[in-house]
């Protein structure tokens, strides 16, 4: 009687094991698939599922988009430069069927390619074109792999460069040339800015010929502004090119005068004034 009991309670606990290993629960988010035998029998969708003990091997392939950063990778751009570029990918499985039978480990797999998908495009292009288009070259990364992971069943949502590092030297560089694009830029709205200036004062200096007044109302306006400051000095403005004409003419009036012949001496014996009887001087 002893014995019965003993074996009624071991079938009951392998009963109660065998019920536990044939009970799954495949989650909303996940995908089964059964092998028997190690044969392909298909999927199960979420639920509660029963398997065959020691039979039947269920795998849960999770359908959620996946977020894998891509490890910081030294790449040597088109113009041989030396860069560290990292990026992240966003993959999900949409066959779980494939993605268990086509590749042993899909996320690993995926970490590889897509590693050596970054070296290879960035390898591509120059470093002012892996610095400005990002976009382009994350589009190219995406596309190269998915054309590599749809046999495993997983498709690529989205690639993004994370951070690429720049040497030093390059850095210094790329400030320098920066700090020149700058000072190019202010010297060309400088002289932009004389050429306008130079400009207005053309115009107004053919105002100020046509109308002579507006000169000396200038003048009178200068005067002004001076005597807000109180100051004890008070300049008077004159027009400079007329003084300077003035000048030039006084100049070549002395020298003409300076380089003339002296009179004979009867022309100024002639000139001399003798005594007359009226005592009026007259001229011989």
């Amino acid at each position: 009687m002893g014995v019965l009991v003993f074996l009624l309670v071991v079938v009951a606990i392998l009963a109660v094991l065998a019920l536990a290993m044939a009970v799954k629960i495949v989650k909303q988010y996940e995908n089964g698939v059964l092998f028997r035998f190690g044969r392909l029998v298909g999927t199960r969708s979420p639920g509660l599922r029963i398997i065959i003990p020691f039979v039947d091997v269920l795998h849960r392939v999770s359908l959620r988009i996946v977020t894998m950063p891509i490890q910081s990778q030294g790449i040597i751009t088109r113009d041989n430069v030396s860069v560290d570029v990292s990026a992240v990918a966003y993959f999900r499985v949409v066959d779980a069927v494939k993605s268990v039978i086509a590749v042993e480990n899909v996320h690993a797999a995926i970490n590889q390619i897509a590693q050596t998908t970054l070296r290879k495009v960035v390898g591509q292009h120059t470093l002012d074109e892996t610095l400005s288009e990002t976009d382009r070259i994350n589009l190219d990364i995406r596309e190269i792999l998915d054309v590599a992971t749809v046999e495993w069943g997983v498709e690529v949502t989205l690639v993004e460069l994370k951070d690429i590092q720049l040497p030093d030297s390059m850095k210094r560089a790329m400030a320098r040339q920066a700090e020149a694009e700058r000072e190019k830029r202010a010297k060309i709205i400088n002289a932009e800015g004389e050429s306008l200036a130079a400009a207005a004062l053309g115009d107004a200096s053919d105002t100020m010929m046509a109308h002579p007044l507006a000169l000396q109302l200038r003048n009178l306006q200068s005067l002004v502004e001076i005597g807000v400051d109180k100051n004890t000095t008070v300049v008077f403005p004159a027009p400079l090119m007329s003084t300077i004409g003035e000048l030039g003419s006084f100049l070549a009036r002395e020298t003409a005068a300076a380089s003339s012949p002296a009179p004979p001496a009867e022309l100024l014996a002639k000139t001399i004034p003798g005594p007359t009887s009226n005592g009026i001087p007259e001229t011989v």
